[in-house]
């Protein structure tokens, strides 16, 4: 009888799965590997970090920049200890000074009195990288406050070089950082005046078709993508509801980027895949400040907003400057290897493992285990979801306060609307109503005694898939401030 179910649900699912991707937009293969990243740290670095300010005016002295004891590999060792999947740095800031030796500008590590003009941070990252098993990002500021072809048609080529030297020389590059900040001219994001009010039009197609062409496994980052978006503020958590889905014509980043609330829920109908990056300092500010060492972001905050943003269904991008050493302060640290603690130690043990799982369909009860079985390749649906629901039962009573969602992101983001009942014996305890789960979605509420979990599909775009279903008691501190 399993066998026949198991066939008729491939049968009549199959039809409306090339259909749901065939209507529907789905991640590349790129893209699926960055939502599996979740976590990476920003390193802000460069001038402003001598000079006390966020951003720099563009004439800043080169040999300003002198870290007396920059190690690239502490860096690394503490991304490590935090549960980042990699690192980006700001290769070049609004300032236009260049972390690199770039032979297109006179701003640069070279310039300065930092190892006799010898020096090369980009270099040591991403050596430092690939030693420690992390991804390589590079940040690079279109707006340029420094280089005097800024303004000028001129300055698209020399963007494009700069690019050209990156990936030439430090790749392979797993995310480039397009900032969308500009107080100048037609493109800018920013209603302020600053310098000399330049009217710089980018060429952001030519932009793009130099990334895709010298590396095409890289996913850009801008306001708008075209691979993954601004989440629409700086505070670092996404939309309850989070799409996936993006529509991105006629759109450019900075000024001409999607008022913030779209970017911070996408569209339901976006006919691109644009994911969300929350980005987020643990300090208050982006470069090093000594006045903010005692202003660190708790490892309860850290986890706070981990909730926020992968919790539902984004990326965590942490800002973690390096002060005027070049090293990481030892609070920054200190905090960074609390919250990855927080993290393992409350989603160590997934009560869903000695569960039974069950799929009700018209009036009969199937054995069905895919949804806790601890394999994100597994998935499952209804041939007709109006009709069937999926039960977890659990062997005694069990105490939780946390519920983890999957989605099969490589079949699309369908679901539009999902209810998670919680019993005990024959009483409904809780109820759960929630709209987008994505790559992942955390819930957390009050803790509850539970014997089971009833699960519906309410609404969905096409075929809706789960792949997982994961219940964790954790600590009461930690589910405070959240919102479903």
């Amino acid at each position: 009888m399993m066998k026949l179910i198991s066939v008729f649900l491939v049968w009549v699912g199959l039809p409306l799965l090339i259909f749901s991707q065939s209507h529907s937009p789905v991640p590349s293969k790129q893209q699926l590997a960055w939502h599996d990243m979740e976590f990476f740290l920003f390193m802000h670095f460069g001038p402003n970090t001598f000079t006390d300010k966020e951003w720099g005016e563009g004439n800043e002295k080169a040999e300003l920049f002198n870290p007396t004891n920059l190690d690239c590999r502490q860096w690394c060792r503490i991304a490590k200890a935090s549960g980042a999947k990699g690192i980006i740095i700001t290769a070049k800031h609004h300032d236009g000074f260049c972390l690199w030796p770039s032979k297109f500008s006179k701003h640069t590590v070279r310039e300065s009195k930092w190892k006799n003009g010898k020096g090369d941070v980009l270099k040591e990252l991403s050596k430092a990288c690939k030693e420690y098993g992390l991804k390589f990002g590079v940040y690079i500021s279109p707006w340029d406050r420094n280089h005097p072809d800024y303004g000028t048609e001129k300055y698209n080529t020399v963007f494009v070089n700069m690019m050209k030297e990156l990936f030439t020389n430090y790749g392979p590059i797993t995310e480039l950082w397009w900032d969308g900040a500009n107080g100048e001219g037609p493109n800018a994001r920013l209603t302020e005046s600053f310098g000399q009010g330049k009217k710089q039009v980018y060429d952001w197609r030519r932009y793009k078709e130099t990334v895709r062409k010298l590396s095409p496994n890289t996913v850009i980052f801008s306001d708008v993508g075209p691979d993954i978006r601004w989440v629409g503020n700086e505070q670092g958590y996404a939309g309850t509801t989070n799409w996936n889905n993006l529509n991105i014509e006629g759109f450019t980043p900075g000024a001409g980027a999607p008022p913030a609330d779209t970017l911070n829920m996408g569209n339901i109908h976006g006919i691109h895949w644009v994911p969300a990056e929350c980005d987020v300092s643990i300090r208050p500010g982006w470069f090093y400040h000594e006045q903010e060492d005692d202003k660190v972001k708790s490892p309860e905050k850290l986890f706070e907003l981990y909730l926020k943003s992968v919790g539902r269904g984004a990326n965590l991008l942490l800002n973690v400057p390096p002060d005027r050493r070049g090293l990481i302060h030892s609070n920054d640290s200190a905090s960074l290897v609390g919250f990855n603690k927080l993290k393992e130690e409350n989603f160590k043990y997934n009560r869903s493992v000695t569960a039974r799982g069950e799929l009700h369909y018209k009036g009969v009860v199937y054995k069905n285990n895919k949804l806790i079985d601890g394999k994100t390749i597994t998935a499952e649906s209804l041939p007709d979801y109006h009709q069937g629901v999926f039960w977890i039962k659990f062997k005694q009573e069990e105490k939780i306060n946390c519920i983890v969602l999957k989605e099969p992101l490589e079949k699309g983001q369908q679901i539009k609307s999902i209810k998670i009942s919680l019993v005990n014996g024959y009483e409904l305890v809780k109820e759960i109503q929630l709209t987008t789960i994505g790559h992942k979605r955390i819930l957390t509420f009050p803790v509850q005694n539970i014997s089971g979990i009833r699960i519906e599909f309410e609404d969905a775009k096409q075929v809706p898939f789960l792949s997982e279903v994961e219940t964790y008691l954790i600590e009461e501190k930690l589910t405070e401030n959240q919102n479903l």
